[in-house]
Parts: structure tokens; C-alpha cells; sequence
């Protein structure tokens, strides 16, 4: 795989590492996909682009703990952990999500990966996050009900979203947030 097109928003960042994992992410989701079905997804470059493309938008340097809600196949979150350095929570319900999940941090050599199968609202590891990331799981408002126990009044959300975001937004009160476009992705970065 030509990995060419992802230069741009790797230049500070160690290219041939993230190559590496990338091809162990692939490998895996082959496999696992073929009994499990975990994703539908068929354009695997793209939504890398997609999962990254936040680097430019935000500075994830002081994010100690960061979340993922509903990791699925680990879109964003896996390809941010194979760049960044913070310690990620992974909450993934699904078992064979999981598994799959497991088996990356694994086989990437990712200790500061922490794979939780289970639901956001249970948080059993009373984690406190610096920063909540989630790609289309639901609405921004119940979306923060769930993460209650995993923020504080300094965590940022950053959510994929597409274009109902700004109806979404319409409903939260005394929120600041900033959007950031890229084709039919809407990149929302807002305060708890």
C-alpha cells in the first residue's frame, strides 16, 4: 500500500512507524472482518485521512487521557494512537470489536492503549479525560450525558460529525466550539 498521500499531515511525526502499524491494522481487519464482519467500511485510506486530519486542527501535546467512545474498528482513535503518545480508553461494548482492538494494541506494541469492553457510562476505571473523541456514534447532547463521569469542566470534546452538526449544536447551551470542514466532514472541537 502506497501511503504517500498521508505525508502531508505526517511531516512531524515518525512516517515509518506509523507505515508499520498501519499494515498490521490492515492485515487484522482482513481477517477479522472475514468471520466478524466488524466494519463496512472499504476505503480503509480514506478513513485513515479522516481520523487524522484532526492533527491539523487541534494539539493534542497536553491530552494526557484521551477517550474514544464507541471505538467500532478504531476509527479514529487506533491511527491517533499510533501518533500520539497520551495514554487512550478505548470504550468499545462489543465483544468482537473488542477482541479486535486487543489484537492491535497488541500486535502495535501499544502499552498506553487500554481496551475498555464496555459501555462509556460505566467507566469502571474512573478514568477523568483531557479529551473525548467519537466518529458518528449519536447526538452531541446525549453523547455528553453518557461521558459525565469521564469529564470534567477542562475536557474538550472532539467529534466527527457530518452536516446535521449545526442542528445538533442548536439544543447545547453556553457551549463554546469551534468547526472545521473538510469535504463532507464536519471536525467539532468544543468545551465540556
Amino acid at each position: 500500500m502506497n501511503l504517500d498521500f498521508l505525508y502531508p499531515i505526517l511531516e512531524n511525526f515518525n512516517q515509518k512507524d506509523f507505515e508499520e502499524k498501519i499494515k498490521i491494522y490492515q492485515k487484522n481487519l482482513i481477517k477479522f472482518n472475514k468471520v466478524h464482519n466488524l466494519t463496512q467500511i472499504q476505503n480503509i485510506e480514506e478513513n485513515i485521512i479522516d481520523s487524522i486530519k484532526i492533527l491539523h486542527f487541534f494539539d493534542f501535546t497536553k491530552a494526557k487521557n484521551i477517550v474514544d467512545i464507541g471505538s467500532g474498528a478504531g476509527f479514529p482513535a487506533i491511527f491517533l494512537a499510533f501518533l500520539l503518545k497520551s495514554n487512550f480508553y478505548l470504550f468499545e461494548p462489543n465483544p468482537k470489536k473488542a477482541a479486535f482492538l486487543r489484537t492491535i494494541k497488541i500486535e502495535c506494541d501499544l502499552s498506553y492503549l487500554n481496551i475498555c469492553k464496555e459501555k462509556a457510562q460505566e467507566n469502571k476505571n474512573n478514568i477523568k479525560a483531557d479529551v473525548i473523541t467519537s466518529r458518528a456514534l449519536m447526538d452531541i447532547k446525549p453523547l455528553m450525558q453518557i461521558c459525565k463521569d469521564l469529564s470534567s469542566k477542562k475536557t474538550i470534546f472532539i467529534l466527527w460529525k457530518g452536516s446535521e452538526i449545526y442542528k445538533e449544536l442548536k439544543d447545547l447551551e453556553n457551549k463554546k466550539y469551534k468547526i472545521f470542514e473538510n469535504g463532507f466532514r464536519r471536525y467539532c472541537i468544543l468545551s465540556s
